[in-house]
């Protein structure tokens, strides 16, 4: 054929369907990781460090051991021998893991012994028994505890240092300018399901329940850890109570759980309880983020300076890349992002949701309103006259931007015409200040690579397979509709498999870009099988599409047709009879173009609009009120996409009004390592919340045209409620989260 075949996007694609999965949620029967229970199953438990640095002079084996329903107790004098060392980096996305290595203690939290017993009850029981003694030296705690230094790279290799234009001189010109210092606390992942892993092996077959961002990495790292193939490994991960980016990576317990299988010949269940998830899992880094920014007379920028100071652990890198959110939000002639960075007896930091945007767009969003006000100028319309048609730091268009369209649809929605500039001019009918801010929301459209199967059947019937993963984004259900669609197919005619390491490799859920790299590797995968089944239509010369090579045929409902003459066409069904094949597969790749994306800035956009209420008097602070609009490309279903952005803004009332670690600097040990004392939302603190799903194609970004929509709207979130409570207030709070203390 001259043309490839065309599928007809929209029956599926674009539909605000439920969850497939929904029911099975509702009713108990979605199995997550912790609920398999294969036979001679027994329990374990992690014994962490109570100390945040020397080493454990002293475990209570003996004692442990012999509590009825302990089976064995694994420490570092008899772990199972590894093929390579847990702190050996080999594969892409590889981190340091605590694995029973050595005596030695690196952070509070770190597992120092697993005790494996009959019963969850009595593996509790002997991990109390261990009773540890430590060499303890003293703990390094806060941004101020060591000296700093730059680091060879943030985030996942991005420069420390960036810069476009003269700063200094776009300062000195300037005829208003700020400079102002921003602090972000440490934040821990508090998923509904925690890390737990159920390890059996088979000879040297291991099989895995475990929850996965990553199936595909996780058996690479796992295949290097025990020296078998990774084929070897099979994980089972359909459903994830909650990823977040910690699960993006095999962690060191889940490791563990393999590891205590091996030890006893038998299948081993290992769940982290909730003060456990404070260590070893990964989790966001502190900053001190320092910004100076310059407007000339018409409030126009001249220069912005983002200077970060973070943390990392001692004995690895992973350091949080806050600066590259300026690099392309406000059209700044001249911009400088610089990251300096100290070690700390903490577990490695790692991605959580928005790593890097998030705290960094706090900050820069609350500069920017700062700005404004120095300026004279609504912080909107400031925002406005600083908007970037092209990507600041590096000239590159924009592959689409629909933020102006943002903040008009968001304005309009809030009621933003009404805000009065100076604080303090609001209140509620209780007397309660009143304030408005506006935040600015991005997030990179970003690719990763997939591969995908699909499957057409005589019975008129069709599969496809991919090694996705639902963490609750409810990839279940957007995925199936791509897969429907990408078959001409109706939604009940197909069956979709994922969230299993055999099915092929849907790449990395993280970074909001699964929807679009697997998505992309499913069309693919469906136009191959199409094409293979239009060539043998249009070559046949019993088909009614005989010779339609050139005009090229539409697939649809279970039929092909010409494109030039819908009248003309053939079922899949007939084809494949005629063909005398039962059904015929097709395989496909997603993955990012790399000159289109040379060629483009590729991002989401979004404006959030905040209303907080504070009491005069007590100083106690309400979010009550958030609309957020976001333009994300192509829409697969609304309903999953607006729970998206709802999800992130509830994440981002958290990042400004209630989530911190409090570490002791005495011990450096987290002080409120549970929920009960780690404030996160709850109902009473969700606002009113209203999303606006904002038109937007894009032809450049992926072949469906789809943006990542799931971090975004952290972004613009926490910004918006700073800016609304200096509103309420007239006080300007720079230390997150914005905590009554802080305010009075």
């Amino acid at each position: 054929m001259s043309e490839v075949v065309r599928v007809r996007h929209g029956s599926n694609t674009g539909q605000p369907l439920t969850r497939r999965e929904g029911r099975l949620k509702v009713t108990g029967a979605a199995r997550f990781a912790a609920d398999a229970h294969p036979e001679g199953l027994l329990h374990a438990v992690v014994a962490t460090s109570t100390a945040a640095r020397g080493r454990v002079a002293r475990l209570d084996v003996a004692a442990a051991e012999a509590h009825p329903g302990v089976v064995a107790v694994m420490t570092p004098q008899n772990a199972p021998a590894l093929a390579r060392h847990p702190d050996e980096k080999r594969e892409p996305f590889t981190f340091r893991l605590d694995l029973l290595q050595d005596d030695r203690v690196r952070y509070p939290g770190q597992p120092i012994a697993v005790v494996i017993a009959e019963t969850l009850e009595a593996a509790t029981e002997g991990a109390a028994l261990l009773a540890p003694a430590y060499e303890a030296e003293p703990a390094r705690v806060g941004l101020d505890a060591a000296a700093p230094f730059v680091p060879e790279a943030i985030g996942v290799g991005d420069p420390a240092a960036v810069s476009r234009g003269d700063v200094a001189a776009g300062l000195a010109q300037a005829a208003e300018r700020i400079e102002a210092t921003y602090e972000t606390p440490a934040q821990y992942h508090n998923a509904m399901e925690p890390h737990a892993v159920v390890a059996a092996w088979d000879g040297d077959a291991l099989t895995l329940d475990t929850p996965s961002q990553g199936m595909a990495i996780a058996q690479g790292r796992l295949a290097g850890l025990f020296g078998i193939a990774p084929d070897q490994i099979h994980i089972r991960s359909p459903f994830l109570g909650g990823g977040f980016g910690s699960k993006g990576l095999i962690s060191g317990p889940q490791v563990l759980g393999a590891m205590a299988a091996r030890l006893v010949g038998r299948p081993v269940k290992l769940v982290l309880r909730r003060e456990q998830m404070y260590g070893p899992v990964g989790h966001r880094a502190p900053t001190r983020q320092t910004l100076r920014l310059g407007a000339d007379s018409d409030g126009r920028l001249t220069a912005l300076d983002h200077h970060t100071l973070t943390a990392s652990s001692t004995f690895d890198d992973f350091f949080e890349p806050a600066g590259g959110v300026s690099h392309t939000l406000y059209a700044a002639p001249a911009l400088s992002t610089t990251h300096e960075a100290v070690r700390l007896d903490t577990g490695t930091p790692l991605f959580m949701r928005a790593p890097g945007e998030a705290s960094g767009s706090a900050a820069l969003e609350s500069a920017i309103d700062e700005l404004a006000l120095a300026c004279g100028l609504d912080p909107l319309e400031f925002r406005l006259r600083n908007y970037a048609d092209t990507e600041p730091l590096t000239g590159r268009p924009f592959s689409s931007k629909a933020l102006r369209a943002c903040y008009a649809q968001g304005a309009e929605r809030f009621g933003w015409r009404d805000r009065p500039l100076e604080p303090r001019r609001m209140r509620d009918a209780d007397g309660l200040l009143v304030g408005w801010g506006v935040g600015t929301a991005t997030f990179p459209a970003l690719m990763f690579q997939a591969e995908a199967r699909a499957v057409l059947r005589r019975d008129g019937g069709g599969a496809v397979e991919i090694g996705a993963h639902d963490m609750g984004q409810g990839a279940w259900t957007a995925l199936a509709q791509i897969a429907t669609d990408a078959l001409g197919l109706d939604l009940d005619a197909v069956e979709f498999r994922m969230g299993d390491s055999r099915l092929p490799n849907a790449g990395i859920a993280g970074g909001s870009a699964h929807t679009a790299t697997a998505g992309a590797a499913i069309h693919a995968a469906g136009s191959d099988v199409l094409a293979k089944l239009a060539a043998l239509a249009t070559g046949d010369e019993r088909s009614p599409l005989y010779g339609a090579g050139n005009a090229g045929v539409v697939a649809r409902g279970g039929r092909l047709l010409r494109r030039d003459d819908e009248s003309r066409g053939e079922a899949f069904t007939d084809i494949l009879a005629r063909a005398d094949l039962d059904s015929i597969e097709g395989r496909g790749t997603g993955a990012g173009d790399p000159g289109l994306r040379d060629s483009y800035a590729m991002h989401a956009h979004g404006a959030v609009f905040a209303e907080v209420k504070v009491d005069p008097d007590l100083g106690q602070i309400r979010c009550t009120r958030l609309v957020g609009a976001f333009a994300a490309g192509r829409i697969i279903n609304p309903r999953l996409v607006r729970s998206q952005y709802y999800g992130g803004m509830i994440w981002g009332v958290s990042f400004a009004l209630h989530e911190q670690a409090v570490t002791d600097p005495r011990s450096g040990r987290i002080m409120n390592a549970n929920l009960a004392e780690y404030h996160v939302p709850v109902n009473a603190d969700v606002p009113s919340l209203d999303a606006i799903l904002v038109e937007e194609e894009d032809p450049h970004v992926n072949a469906l045209g789809i943006k990542g929509v799931g971090e975004i709207g952290v972004t613009g979130t926490a910004g918006a409620i700073a800016n609304a409570v200096w509103h309420a207030t007239g006080v300007r709070v720079r230390q997150f989260p914005i905590t009554l203390d802080r305010l009075l």
